[in-house]
């Protein structure tokens, strides 16, 4: 069966006037997609959104402790409810989408990942990206996905596990990225190995190169702002840094020795 993405971009911030940065990403991917539709939702859209086509996951919505988990929620429901592309306001693209919409479902690799979880329970070093991706209306990987962001709200017991290891003081982070975020999302394509086969993931050349990471395949690039996390003071970010470096290197040693690559549905075994 042959699927086609929808032409059109979907984006969100908190209102329209977005800063200088937010607005030359905004005109370069409207530039590049000229043919794409293009939809913009400010936090009242996005309310609307939920009232008008997800009215029953309205309470959920307002339950997450963190605002980014509401909008990382919300990407998911617009792409399954419409089809398109979403795109993060810090990603600019190099080439126009167009030669993604014959996949039924189309994700970044983001990074090798520091979860103790995704490795020792799935043998998953990396993650999925959701700061850029695609999908046909009503794609079953994303139903998936929205099952589990709600499972994730209303079972915390689910999500106890992916949280060992992690220090109290910087859990707030990987609460938001294993509830909603791209360790989510990780999740949901390792424990279904049957609609992961539906799935494209832009792997690049060698995973385990840092200048390949954060990248939407050839199309584009996440500038990584960060705007998500919550202000730290100094000495929580240089203490946060330290200990990520120190879990990243151990676990790069076990990436390095499984080589460059790594299969779209099958994840690498650590």
């Amino acid at each position: 069966m042959a699927f086609r993405i929808p032409q059109r971009i979907i984006q969100t911030g908190r209102d329209n006037n977005l800063p200088l940065l937010y607005r030359a990403a905004v005109a370069n991917v409207m530039l590049l997609n000229p043919e794409f539709e293009y939809h913009f939702f400010d936090n009242d859209g996005v309310v609307t959104f939920f009232d008008r086509e997800f009215p029953e996951f309205r309470s959920v919505f307002d339950s997450f402790t963190f605002p980014i988990q509401r909008y990382d929620f919300f990407r998911y429901l617009a792409v399954y409810r419409f089809g398109g592309f979403y795109l993060d306001l810090d990603v600019l693209l190099a080439s126009s989408l167009s030669s993604l919409v014959g996949h039924r479902s189309v994700f970044a690799f983001d990074d090798l990942n520091i979860s103790w979880f995704l490795r020792r329970q799935y043998g998953m070093d990396w993650t999925v990206g959701n700061y850029a991706f695609g999908a046909v209306p009503e794609d079953p990987f994303l139903w998936a996905v929205i099952q589990n962001c709600i499972r994730a709200q209303e079972d915390p017991e689910w999500v106890t596990p992916t949280l060992r290891r992690i220090p109290p003081l910087f859990r707030d982070d990987f609460v938001v990225l294993n509830t909603t975020g791209p360790l989510l999302l990780s999740r949901t394509l390792a424990e279904n190995p049957a609609l992961a086969e539906t799935v494209t993931i832009l792997f690049p050349d060698d995973v385990r190169s840092p200048e390949t990471w954060h990248k939407f395949g050839d199309i584009g690039v996440h500038l990584m702002e960060g705007s998500w996390r919550k202000k730290e003071m100094p000495v929580r970010r240089r203490l946060r840094k330290l200990w990520e470096a120190r879990v990243f290197r151990r676990f790069m040693r076990e990436s390095d020795a499984l080589g460059a690559k790594r299969g779209a549905h099958r994840p690498a075994a650590v």
